[in-house]
């Protein structure tokens, strides 16, 4: 069997928790991405905003240790099943990316940061 298709690109990634199948994330994966992806059974993603290999957890420690791996019929989306470590898989502190919830013509915000973005990246262009 084959793994993602990368021949149009980038496939996109979902980051979902493996005991709870929370969405955590979603980032996308080039060919190299997969491949240290397979072979260190942490998630690493391709990084569209800094064009290069994102080892997810490389500045805040928060890595993503993948369990189970899963792609669509089409071969060109991924699902990667993960333990997230420290708490949070969002870089604005949250657990999840999807923390924002429609609600009626308004948006509300579910849960609370895990941690406090303004100490834990020495970048600030994080938004």
């Amino acid at each position: 069997m084959e793994g993602p298709d990368f021949s149009k690109g980038l496939v996109p990634a979902v980051a979902q928790d493996y005991d709870t199948g929370e969405v955590l994330m979603l980032a996308y994966m080039n060919e190299e991405s997969w491949q240290e992806t397979l072979r260190t059974g942490r998630a690493c993603y391709w990084s569209r905003s800094r064009n290069r290999l994102w080892r997810k957890g490389e500045e805040s420690g928060h890595v993503q240790d993948v369990l189970d791996i899963r792609i669509d019929c089409d071969r060109d989306t991924v699902v990667l099943r993960v333990r997230q470590v420290g708490g949070a898989a969002c870089h604005m502190g949250y657990r999840s990316c999807f923390f924002r919830a429609r609600d009626g013509d308004d948006w509300r915000i579910e849960g609370e940061p895990v941690f406090d973005p303004a100490s834990v990246y020495t970048s600030t262009k994080k938004k």
